[in-house]
């Protein structure tokens, strides 16, 4: 399991336009939904085990996830693709070694400007943070000739390897996120002062250059950001922390950071371990974890308004855990889909949160029970043309670790 998970504790356009390119439009919302399991994971396995992270889909609507171990005991990244008969076929893309190179993958793999597969692992990378590594962010493309065999691994290139001192440590469930000109966003769990950081890689002639955008202090200003950032159109960057949510804002050749909201654990919930996804009105939607109103977590919005932003709550859990990982999916209906690790009764559960004019509705989509059900979901889910939900259990499935799971409307 990835360095701390801690599930009871305490660019511009094409950023944009991926994000808009995995919004898919709903036939219609708040349908009972089919479950069917796609695949599951076994050690020793090719695939790896225990899927941390969610799913990342293709235009041809292939799927791209990691898994946080392996046969090899470090984690892999694999891809699920539609085979003949309608059914589906998962295969390896590259395994994890340790060492040099990364280890225990904990977010998922997204697509870059280049078309490649981009992402980051919580260890490896060195001998650093305890002989453990501090982690990587590392690219994987494929073959440059059509594969002659099922069998087609992918090349990896590690961009960088975090030394655990002012660049940061331990990135953990965050997508990483792109501008403009090709320059990747992230965050770490760790850093100079030990709470966290948010970084940039700078591509120049193949060679990437790392430079910290803002590390937290915990002295009012957050703590532990786990989920990744997004950018505004204006170029600024918003992420959450255990504590609350940021702005990471341009300002004379650095950034500044400006808490947006400190969450008040008794009416909003505490630990955010998911990053933000924006509307087409600029309204900000995000989870915690834990604590709130009903004790589980909750789902909120901010608004902004005159310069200021007001915070809501749309939905506390009753009892359970919150989400866990990517941020949750919203359709163009504007209704909020993801799931959570736990619920009072089972393994965590996929929903909806249905918008009615402004009014939201929670629609239980799966239980998750265990066996071929799986069990305690991390990361969010994503949506093809048709409505279809597809996502990843960290456990459950016929060797108990992990699945990938489909919800048919």
């Amino acid at each position: 399991m990835a360095r701390n998970i801690r599930i009871q504790a305490t660019a511009v356009a094409w950023t944009l336009a991926m994000a808009l390119a995995l919004i898919a439009a709903v036939p219609q919302a708040g349908q009972a939904q089919t479950f069917s399991l796609i695949f599951s994971f076994n050690n020793p396995g090719t695939n790896g085990i225990f899927p941390y992270a969610g799913l990342t889909m293709d235009r041809a609507g292939n799927l791209y996830g990691t898994s946080n171990g392996s046969g090899s005991g470090y984690g892999a990244v694999y891809k699920v693709s539609k085979g003949s008969g309608g059914g589906f076929v998962t295969l390896p893309l590259y395994d994890f070694v340790g060492g040099n190179d990364g280890a225990l993958p904990a977010a998922r793999v997204v697509f870059g400007p280049d078309g490649e597969l981009y992402g980051t692992t919580s260890e490896g990378g060195g001998s650093g943070c305890n002989g453990l590594g501090c982690g990587t962010v590392f690219k994987l493309s494929p073959p440059p000739t059509a594969c002659k065999s099922a069998l087609c691994l992918w090349t990896e290139t590690v961009l960088y390897r975090f030394t655990g001192s002012g660049d940061g440590a331990v990135p953990e469930y965050g997508d990483l996120i792109f501008d403009s000109a090709g320059s990747i966003y992230g965050t770490t769990s760790s850093g100079a002062y030990g709470y966290g950081t948010v970084y940039k890689l700078t591509n120049s002639g193949g060679n990437w250059t790392e430079s910290t955008l803002y590390a937290f202090t915990a002295n009012g200003d957050g703590f532990y950001p786990l989920g990744g950032v997004v950018f505004d159109s204006a170029g600024n960057l918003y992420g959450t922390t255990d504590t609350g949510v940021f702005e990471l804002s341009p300002s004379g050749g650095g950034w500044t950071e400006t808490v947006l909201h400190e969450f008040a654990y008794e009416t909003d919930g505490l630990v955010s371990e998911a990053g933000l996804v924006f509307d087409n009105r600029g309204n900000l939607y995000g989870n915690t974890h834990t604590l709130g109103p009903g004790e589980g977590g909750t789902i909120f919005e901010l608004t902004p308004s005159g310069g200021s932003w007001s915070f809501q709550v749309l939905y506390a859990f009753q009892g359970g855990t919150g989400p866990v990982g990517s941020p949750l999916l919203l359709d163009t209906a504007g209704n909020l889909y993801g799931a959570r690790t736990n619920t009072p009764s089972g393994g965590g559960e996929a929903f909806e949160l249905m918008n009615t004019e402004g009014s939201w509705s929670y629609v239980p989509l799966h239980e998750f029970s265990g066996g071929n059900q799986g069990s305690t979901p991390y990361g969010s889910v994503v949506m093809d043309a048709n409505g279809i939900l597809y996502g990843t259990s960290s456990g459950g499935g016929a060797h108990n670790f992990g699945t990938v799971y489909k919800l048919t409307p």
